[in-house]
């Protein structure tokens, strides 16, 4: 994107204040998403977004300066920027570019190829399908997103990357009413792939269909019952739980400086025998997949609890300083106005060997939470509280009746202790993840898991 001397010169210029690492980062995206509502197409929206950041770092400590603008004069500014932070005398040079790492899109269609009507046309099917569910459905919105998202990392090591992430998502929502009552279901299915995904990945009017069956089951489900039950999650979307309770306390923006629960424990056990999990940035086709992190370190694939054994952090060169902890390419961020930090990629429990059907028969009584919502999250004591979107109460091993309005309280490292079956097949559900580098597309997932107990919050008696 930018000549090789112009590199060098301004990864040299950053270094000269007594840094002794320099990264400069390029990205070149282009998006477009469309709001459609009952059919009717609201909005529809192209962009391109190009820009440049110039990082140093001296030790732990880190400035960095950012820009619209890549010219010349304004790559030598940011660096220029960035260097005034530390003040000290020059110690190091940036080494000519020796290492280049590229990344192929996975891209079989690409978005530059599509003009707006198929886009239309994709929401407009899932409108109609949705529609079609029930007359208690009496809205819709369909909103349709995809990015071709292109980065180029050099630094002061000699590194070179260059990667290129296409992304596809549609969302729908559907809102049922009857008698004065209204209720809501979403379904959100994306993508790391092209428009080919709607051929090979996504059903349109499924998830058209899926989003209403949510609306207007819990029209007609009583509020659920509060008590500490035991409560089986379904896959994909369940995964939040890990994600937002476990694993954003083993990033390094929380464990390198001390305020996660999981600090100091690696090795140790932090979870039932039966639970291993994963972040994997390598899974081809998926929204979180990257070649290349954007800092230019290869993506891999990270163990992180094996057995139970908590194995790895989540960390980036910043994190791999304060943690001396080896660099796991995970450092992310949402564009060229934020430095790197610690992130997610796709994180899900892996797959177990227990009988799903059997987590309900041997149950008792308890909650079933067939689909989670949002929730909120301390890292540093792992305390949560997160909705349930889709729920049914069961009994004696049962499904008795869907439920509205659950929620599921606990800490993430009690939690994680107590699960006791974990499901054969494990599937994803793709969001968007903010933290200090932004928001970030991060896959969640799991197989269906049992926790042999959890607080239920509810409004609703006995059923």
């Amino acid at each position: 994107m930018v000549k090789s001397s112009i590199v060098n010169a301004v990864l040299d210029e950053a270094l000269r204040t007594g840094g002794d690492f320099s990264e400069l980062y390029l990205q070149d995206t282009e998006s477009n998403t469309m709001t459609m509502i009952d059919g009717k197409v609201e909005n529809a929206n192209y962009k391109r977004q190009v820009g440049a950041g110039v990082r140093v770092l001296k030790g732990t400590r880190s400035a960095y300066a950012y820009s619209a603008d890549t010219s010349e004069a304004a790559l030598l500014a940011c660096a220029r920027a960035a260097a005034s932070a530390l003040k000290g005398e020059k110690e190091f040079e940036a080494k000519s570019i020796c290492i280049d790492r590229i990344g192929k899109s996975f891209a079989k269609i690409p978005f530059s190829e599509i003009d707006n009507a198929k886009r239309i046309e994709l929401m407009r099917k899932a409108t109609n399908a949705a529609k079609a569910h029930s007359g208690e459905v009496t809205q819709v919105v369909a909103n349709y997103s995809d990015f071709d998202h292109r980065t180029w990392v050099y630094n002061s090591e000699g590194v070179h990357a260059e990667d290129r992430r296409p992304r596809v998502r549609t969302a729908v929502q559907a809102v049922a009413m009857a008698n004065g009552e209204a209720q809501t279901g979403t379904c959100s299915p994306g993508y790391g792939m092209g428009f080919e995904a709607y051929n090979e990945k996504i059903d349109i009017e499924e998830v058209g269909r899926e989003a209403a069956k949510t609306a207007v089951t819990m029209l007609h489900a009583p509020e659920c019952p509060a008590g500490t039950v035991p409560v089986v999650i379904d896959g994909g979307f369940g995964g939040v739980i890990l994600h937002e309770a476990c694993v954003h306390g083993l990033e390094a923006t929380s464990v390198g400086r001390g305020n996660s629960v999981f600090c100091g424990k690696l090795g140790q056990q932090i979870a039932s025998p039966i639970v291993n999990a994963v972040d994997d940035g390598t899974l081809p086709g998926e929204w979180g997949t990257m070649h290349f992190d954007d800092e230019g370190n290869p993506s891999q694939c990270n163990r992180l609890i094996e057995n139970g054994i908590l194995k790895t952090y989540l960390v980036d060169i910043l994190g791999s300083r304060l943690m001396n902890h080896p660099i796991t390419g995970s450092g992310r961020r949402q564009d060229y106005t934020f430095a790197p930090t610690s992130r997610m990629t796709n994180t899900f429990f892996a797959p177990g060997n227990d009988d799903e059907e059997e987590m309900l028969r041997t149950m008792g009584e308890g909650l079933f939470a067939a689909k989670m919502g949002g929730g909120s999250v301390n890292p540093l004591t792992g305390e949560f509280n997160f909705a349930v979107s889709e729920g049914y109460w069961v009994r004696d091993g049962r499904i008795l009746c869907p439920v509205r309005g659950a929620t599921l309280i606990g800490k993430g490292a009690e939690v994680l202790m107590k699960i006791d079956r974990i499901g054969r097949k494990m599937w994803m559900a793709p969001g968007m993840c903010g933290s200090l580098s932004g928001s970030i597309p991060t896959n969640v997932g799991q197989p269906r898991i049992r926790v042999s107990e959890i607080v239920v919050g509810g409004k609703g008696g006995a059923l």
